[in-house]
């Protein structure tokens, strides 16, 4: 399994997190887990060598081969498979947790823990996005195409500084603050802050919250390798130890002692490098 990290075009850094190129020549191991967990981030996949089939919620769902597919922000986990055999190829674009809003016209809501095709939002524009992409040979073409389609839809829309602002809170206390706090920043009240993550985002800023605190345990094991949760320090993010298996089981659909008892390489390559 090979991922690359691509160069993020200077304007949409801050609003894209991550653009990557996974390929793998043979299938992952059967006994891989190939569970992927909330990282609080919109996702568009385009699967260029293979398709690929998830399972989110008991939908299953397929993307077969030069789709360009939206995934909706997540509080659930989802496990990804390829839809035949053999080697397989994707690019994924990840939408930083304040940037998505700006590329697509719609309340993110309405995509949460979905998997759609991307002209079902963006139409006729994403058909062609997807001809265009299908037709390149490269992947550093395909990604040259989609970057200047996502700065083209980037200059339609404006920014919204007291929602990008408190996304920001969220992040630099590492989901520790509370909704009251963001209150007291702001001056608007927590429904207020609730509706507009809801529309901006597709979740409220307590669930957000919860998503960025596991992270800081999850990317931890991800990229050292830890193989138990036991000695790991907690509580800087849980009250106590059944607070966090509590979320573990949400997050990753496993207790913390069966999920280590099991391989997910698949998962875990996506927070190394």
């Amino acid at each position: 399994m090979k991922l690359t990290h691509y160069y993020i075009h200077p304007l949409l850094k801050g609003h894209i997190e991550k653009l990557w190129a996974f390929e793998c020549e043979q299938q992952v191991p059967a006994d891989d887990l190939r569970v992927i967990v909330p990282n609080g981030l919109v996702k568009i996949v385009i699967p260029f060598r293979n398709g690929l089939k998830a399972t989110l919620k008991e939908r299953n769902i397929v993307s077969p081969a030069n789709e360009v597919t939206l995934i909706g922000i997540s509080d659930v986990p989802s496990v990804v498979v390829d839809q035949f055999n053999g080697p397989s190829g994707t690019i994924g674009i990840e939408f930083s947790p304040s940037g998505a809003y700006r590329f697509f016209n719609l309340s993110l809501e309405e995509i949460k823990n979905r998997v759609i095709p991307l002209s079902e939002v963006l139409g006729k524009s994403a058909e062609s996005l997807q001809e265009l992409i299908a037709n390149t040979d490269h992947v550093t073409g395909k990604i040259k195409i989609i970057q200047q389609y996502l700065l083209e839809q980037f200059a339609m829309r404006q920014g919204d500084e007291i929602f990008e602002y408190c996304v920001r809170k969220i992040i630099d206390t590492q989901g520790v603050i509370q909704v009251g706090q963001l209150e007291k920043l702001t001056g608007y009240s927590s429904r207020w802050l609730n509706i507009k993550f809801h529309d901006r985002i597709g979740i409220s800023p307590k669930n957000l919250c919860s998503i960025i605190r596991f992270q800081q345990i999850y990317r931890s094991w991800a990229k050292s390798g830890f193989t138990s949760f036991d000695g790991v320090d907690l509580y800087e993010y849980y009250h106590d130890q059944a607070h966090f298996i509590k979320d573990f089981k949400r997050f990753t659909g496993y207790s913390p002692t069966r999920f280590q008892a099991h391989d997910n390489d698949f998962g875990r390559i996506f927070y190394k490098g």
